[in-house]
């Protein structure tokens, strides 16, 4: 089943060109790197991966969904609270595919309520919406 969005809010335009061996940019150049493929794959590295950049946009969202979901429930968010992502890649029978495994830590609150606002922040998150179903995903709160 296909989630269509009802109103787009906003929308991101990036232009890459070489494919891994090359660069890409935002259309308001606020990024803009080279990429390169990393020494684990066959590459020279000195540059970012795609995989990189899903791990950080992947972490980026994810504490913005929990932020949203801690202001719903009028819970308050440690500023200190952050994640580590993990993204591996690998190969599948139908190519390749990659795996996700987030390291959540929220410094000071409760376990059980963590671990509530987690499972929160998976449902709304749009990385998970749009990974669930189709790729591995742990999430761990340390």
């Amino acid at each position: 089943m296909v989630n269509k969005i009802e109103k787009v809010i906003y929308t991101a335009h990036a232009t890459s060109t070489g494919g891994r061996d090359g660069t890409t940019r935002t259309s308001d150049s606020l990024l803009d790197l080279k990429l390169a493929v990393p020494k684990e794959m066959g590459g020279a590295g000195g540059g970012v991966n795609p995989e990189q950049l899903f791990a950080s946009g992947y972490s980026a969202c994810f504490i913005g969904a929990m932020k949203f979901v801690a202001g719903t429930q009028k819970i308050a968010l440690p500023a200190d609270t952050s994640i580590n992502a993990s993204v591996g890649i690998g190969q599948i029978p139908q190519g390749f595919g990659i795996e996700v495994a987030l390291e959540v830590s929220i410094p000071g609150m409760d376990r059980a309520a963590a671990e509530a606002l987690v499972a929160k922040a998976h449902e709304v998150c749009p990385y998970s919406n749009a990974t669930r179903g189709n790729i591995e995903v742990s999430i761990t709160i340390v």
